[in-house]
């Protein structure tokens, strides 16, 4: 079993920064693709970004890439999503996640964090 714990979420002015982390435990994580997804009220949960096991590679939702960068520490167990740029369209409940799996699909993912609120103020 993996426990993912997402922390770093707030609120935060347009154009402003946040970086969220992703903790996880139980077992290594390091041959998991490790991403980030958010859900807006009402909505259905969508592809963040994600990056693979080695972190040679990173890929992006079209509405994030050029403002989100993901990173991880795999001797640490943990990732990182740094956002910058915020708009309040990006104000969602973000969740971390860890897959063997197809990257951008919610249903291929097979641990999850509880999430942690970002809200981005106009």
């Amino acid at each position: 079993q993996v426990q993912l714990i997402e922390s770093g979420g707030g609120l935060v002015q347009a154009g402003g920064s946040l970086r969220l982390s992703c903790a996880a435990s139980g077992r290594t994580v390091s041959s998991y693709t490790m991403g980030w997804f958010r859900q807006a009220p009402g909505k259905e949960r969508e592809f963040v970004a994600a990056i693979i096991w080695s972190g040679d590679n990173s890929y992006y939702a079209d509405s994030v890439k050029g403002r989100f960068t993901m990173s991880r520490d795999n001797a640490k167990n943990t990732g990182t999503l740094q956002m910058n740029s915020l708009k309040p369209e990006d104000t969602a409940v973000y969740y971390c996640a860890v897959t063997r799996g197809r990257i951008r699909r919610v249903d291929d993912y097979d641990y999850w964090g509880q999430g942690t609120q970002v809200t981005v103020s106009s």
